[in-house]
């Protein structure tokens, strides 16, 4: 079986979850002997018999492949979406039907909402996107599978013992994952953050506010840029009294995953990805909550972390590549 791997965005552009995420599936289903390649723009010939494509491709995309006698597998992430209220969803399928309806197909095209119809197969992290993928954008239930992501081996230790005082939030330093909405919050609440990530730009303004902000509490905010080392990474989450994330959109954190594979206790955002991924096992905050409100609740937190909910055990990413695997093979063994 042969698998070529596409994404529209190269990775020295951008770093996070979906590189993360592309890397572990490639190396997991190797593990399994699959054959994965990735798609070279300028190479006029392939041999994949299937395209998995993360993001959401252009529908000439998919009609070029599907010319070619390829399947193409398409993952999207729609984090923005999925953190909607349910008000904004509402008006938002009324827009795209409308659109539909009135508006030239050379711009709905442009939209790639049709992708989702046309794509052989359609990933979607958790059952919420699942639904919207059907209801937004009409993908073919029978054609959407849910595959969450999955967590390196080394995260897998959960360790007995007293944990220390300071929480730990990893994340890419930028207003997407409000870091610096949390490390205003955790100076008003005195509770110590252990921050590790990188951001886009070390010229980014916001970046610099948060650099500002670490500096002037150092006794409370640390900073200590980005941890490559995975098992150094699990170390920590090992070490660490909770991890806290309160990003404003999200598909579904990887950092959140592997803090819990190592038995964190957590602190969310209250998203649909977070319930759903966690349900009970895990602490929320409401994305609108104020400074003061944030703190409160960090406070909280931390003097009740001893009767934390312990959080469920992810899946490995050879789970996460066995059933990534089985899609592709039925695929392959219904185009036979």
């Amino acid at each position: 079986m042969k698998i070529s791997f596409d994404h529209h965005l190269p990775f020295f552009l951008a770093h996070g979850g979906l590189q993360i995420q592309i890397e572990q599936s490639k190396a997991a289903l190797e593990r399994l002997a699959v054959e994965i390649t990735y798609a070279e723009f300028w190479n006029s010939s392939s041999d994949a018999e299937i395209i998995h494509f993360f993001g959401r491709c252009a529908e000439a995309y998919l009609d070029f492949a599907h010319e070619k006698g390829k399947c193409v597998v398409m993952s999207e992430l729609l984090s923005a979406t999925a953190s909607r209220s349910r008000l904004k969803l509402a008006l938002q399928r009324g827009l795209i039907a409308g659109a539909r309806s009135l508006l030239p197909q050379t711009f709905t095209t442009r939209m790639a909402w049709r992708s989702f119809r046309k794509a052989d197969a359609v990933i979607a992290l958790t059952p919420f996107e699942a639904r919207l993928m059907v209801e937004l954008f009409d993908a073919d239930t029978e054609r959407v599978h849910v595959v969450p992501n999955g967590v390196e081996d080394c995260f897998f230790s959960r360790k007995s013992g007293k944990r220390e005082e300071w929480l730990v939030c990893t994340a890419t330093i930028r207003p997407l994952k409000r870091v610096v909405e949390l490390a205003e919050a955790a100076i008003l609440g005195r509770v110590p953050v252990k921050f590790i990530g990188r951001p886009y730009s070390e010229k980014d303004p916001y970046y610099l506010k948060f650099r500002q902000l670490c500096r002037q509490e150092p006794d409370l905010l640390e900073y200590t840029g980005p941890i490559d080392d995975r098992d150094q990474l699990a170390s920590i989450y090992s070490r660490a009294a909770g991890f806290v994330l309160l990003s404003s959109m999200e598909g579904q954190s990887l950092s959140s995953l592997e803090a819990a594979a190592c038995g964190c206790p957590l602190l969310l955002a209250d998203l649909p990805w977070a319930r759903e991924s966690f349900g009970q096992s895990a602490s929320y905050c409401p994305v609108r909550a104020t400074a003061a409100e944030t703190a409160s609740i960090l406070k909280a937190f931390v003097a009740h972390i001893d009767h934390a909910p312990v959080p469920p055990v992810p899946l490995r990413w050879s789970d996460v590549a066995g059933k990534i695997l089985s899609i592709y093979q039925q695929l392959l063994k219904s185009e036979r």
